[in-house]
């Protein structure tokens, strides 16, 4: 069991999607995330240890490469389509209640920023990772956070923008949900964003890439 696991961790951390998939060349033909979680699936593997001890230790020892410089956007891509892939076969037990995810989490790129590719992976990373996530895409209002708050209201929610010019609507986001619920915890990232940006506008936390969001809930 210990070993189908291992495996299934190793194949999400290279982006081995299925046996079709011919990345990476050394496992070409080899079995890939999808038929693994399904092995471990028929072996009465508890879908949460599958979650737990497979598909996210391959996730985070991805998101620790790249956090280190020896991995990089491709990288974690292939790693969270592998990851997503394989949590397609878990989904059923999620619907059931035998894996309950961690939490809600509202994202979206900020007003006038159109650039998605950081957000679309934290929400790959943070999907993978047990989140029930609401992806509000890009270009969102301060009153779209609001709404989708009063929707979810235990959420956090996570702010991305790529422009310095963008980066300044974060603020307005963050006074008008806190208004709405000052215990909403919001953070943010981006490229041009810093710690020190976010203290000043009142966020709870800045992540400098997708990988820390969700080791911070871990």
């Amino acid at each position: 069991m210990d070993k189908l696991l291992e495996q299934l961790a190793h194949v999400v951390e290279v982006g081995k999607i299925d046996k079709n998939t011919p990345y990476p060349p050394e496992l070409k033909d080899k079995d890939g995330a999808s038929e693994l979680t399904l092995q471990a699936i028929a072996q009465k593997i508890d879908p949460q240890k599958i979650l737990n001890n497979g598909l996210m230790p391959g996730m985070k020892r991805i998101g620790e490469k790249f956090s280190r410089g020896e991995a990089f956007i491709p990288n974690m891509l292939i790693a969270a389509k592998a990851m997503n892939t394989a949590m397609v076969h878990l989904r059923p037990f999620f619907l059931a209640g035998s894996i309950k995810p961690k939490g809600t989490l509202v994202l979206g790129t900020v007003k006038g920023d159109l650039h998605d590719i950081g957000k679309n992976l934290v929400k790959m990373i943070m999907k993978g990772d047990g989140w029930n996530v609401v992806d509000l895409g890009t270009d969102v209002s301060s009153e779209k956070f609001v709404q989708a708050l009063d929707e979810n209201p235990q959420c956090i929610i996570g702010l991305s923008a790529l422009l310095t010019t963008t980066m300044l609507s974060m603020e307005d986001v963050i006074k008008a949900v806190k208004y709405r619920n000052p215990a909403t915890q919001v953070f943010i990232g981006g490229a041009p964003l810093s710690q020190e940006f976010a203290n000043k506008i009142g966020a709870d936390g800045f992540f400098a890439d997708p990988h820390s969001l969700a080791v911070h809930f871990n």
